[in-house]
Formats: structure tokens, C-alpha cells, sequence
């Protein structure tokens, strides 16, 4: 345990500091709740002349092998997005690119008992300058608000990783983004906690009903509520699974 409480440091200073989501954007929150000391599910942030990349990732497993993934899949995007020759155009380019990566890393060739890890992620570049946001997914979707309304984006339903039915290409979504826009990324550890009266998961929809209900208040307040009903919610049960859920105040 002492062992793996050492290893903690490591995965949080590889992490980005508040400081650089705080420079990024007008306000913000970070969820992050590890379930086994260290962490599968990871959160990162980039700024590259006038674009702002940022991602919220849930690697196969948690714990320590998670927790190895995450470190392949932060080096992995350091590497991408600071590649000054062919740099990648958009959000699929990037999931193109860390897929590639990924299979190279692990030596996944699809043949039956090697490693088939990978990761689920939702991923943004940011044009504030322009007001566009590029997003793709691997499973994981995009939450947005604009004034009250409420949009879903979804990402491919295969991961950064082998897959039996993987697409040639992510699918790169484009949209419109204005001051006042409130956007969401987040793993599926919190819509999956067991827990309540009937000890079922906490699911999308109840997570998509508390979102409308609080997106509109300052983001730490969001964040306060967020752990709060986590917490209630889960009891005296254990925590199934990683937590991060990344939310963002254009």
C-alpha cells in the first residue's frame, strides 16, 4: 500500500494543475475520485497557440493497471498535440492518432489472448478566439448548455484501442460555441455507482436531470453538488469504479 500511495504522487503530478484549467477558462471544476488509491480514469488539458485541448479518459480497469494506462495515454497526448510537424487538424485526428499509438505501444494485433486495453474518452479542442469547439468521442459523449437547452453529442461507440468492428476514423463533431456556454466530460464511473434505495446504478438520465438542474450556478458550486449527491447516492456502499467528470464555463 505504501508502495502504491508513492505511486499516487506520480500519476497527480503528471496530471495538469488547477492553474492551467484557470488560465484556460472564465471558471471551471474537476471531479476526480479514484476509487483504488490510484486511478484508470485521468483528466488533461493543453493550450497550443490559440487552441485549448482538453480530455476526460477512463482506461480499461482501475487501480494500478489503470493507472498504467492513464500514464501511456497522458505521454501519449503530450507527444501528439507538440508535434509541430503534421499536426493533427481536429478532435478525431487526435483520438486517430492516440489509437495508433496505443496498439503500436501494447502490440495489439487482434490475435486472440494479447491485450485488448484501451480507453473510452471524450475530447475537445477549444477555438475561443473563433468560437468553435471540436469534439470526438470513443463511447464516452459531449454535454452542452446554452442558455437552459440542453445537447448531446455522442462519441463512436468503439475505443482508443483494438476493437472487432473498429472505424477507419473517429467521427470529428463541429459546433458553435458562445460566453455563457457550459460544457461537460466525464467517464461512466459516476452514472454507474451502485447505490440508493434499491442499490441501482445512478444512470444517465438522473445525471442529465441534475445537470439541468444546477448548470446554471457558479462551477464550484456545481462541483460541491455533484460530490454531495455522489456521496448520498453511494452510502455505505464501496465505489465501483473512477470518477472524473470535468466541467467547463466558456
Amino acid at each position: 500500500t505504501g508502495s502504491i500511495e508513492y505511486a499516487r504522487r506520480i500519476q497527480t503530478a503528471l496530471m495538469p494543475k488547477e492553474e492551467q484549467f484557470s488560465h484556460a477558462f472564465s471558471d471551471h471544476f474537476i471531479l476526480f475520485k479514484p476509487r483504488s488509491i490510484v486511478s484508470g480514469d485521468f483528466y488533461w488539458i493543453h493550450t497550443n497557440e490559440n487552441l485549448i485541448y482538453v480530455t476526460a479518459a477512463d482506461c480499461t480497469g482501475h487501480g494500478v493497471p489503470g493507472a498504467f494506462m492513464s500514464m501511456l495515454g497522458i505521454s501519449s497526448l503530450n507527444e501528439i498535440v507538440s508535434n509541430h510537424q503534421g499536426r493533427p487538424e481536429n478532435a478525431a485526428e487526435i483520438l486517430n492518432r492516440l489509437r495508433e499509438t496505443v496498439k503500436n505501444s501494447l502490440h495489439q494485433t487482434g490475435k486472440r489472448d494479447l491485450t485488448k486495453d484501451g480507453m473510452d474518452i471524450s475530447f475537445c479542442v477549444i477555438d475561443l478566439e473563433n468560437g468553435k469547439v471540436d469534439f470526438a468521442g470513443a463511447f464516452n459523449p459531449l454535454y452542452v448548455f446554452r442558455n437552459g437547452v440542453f445537447e448531446k453529442f455522442s462519441g463512436d461507440r468503439m475505443p482508443v484501442g483494438i476493437y472487432h468492428t473498429e472505424k477507419s476514423s473517429f467521427t470529428n463533431h463541429r459546433l458553435e460555441i458562445k460566453a455563457g456556454d457550459t460544457l461537460y466530460l466525464f467517464s461512466d464511473g459516476f452514472v454507474d455507482q451502485l447505490g440508493g434505495p434499491r442499490h441501482k446504478k445512478f444512470k444517465p438520465i438522473n445525471f442529465i436531470r441534475l445537470l439541468k438542474d444546477i448548470h446554471h450556478l457558479t462551477m464550484a458550486e456545481q462541483k460541491n453538488i455533484l460530490e454531495e449527491q455522489f456521496e448520498q447516492w453511494k452510502g455505505r456502499n464501496f465505489q465501483v469504479d473512477d470518477v472524473i467528470v470535468l466541467g467547463i464555463r466558456i
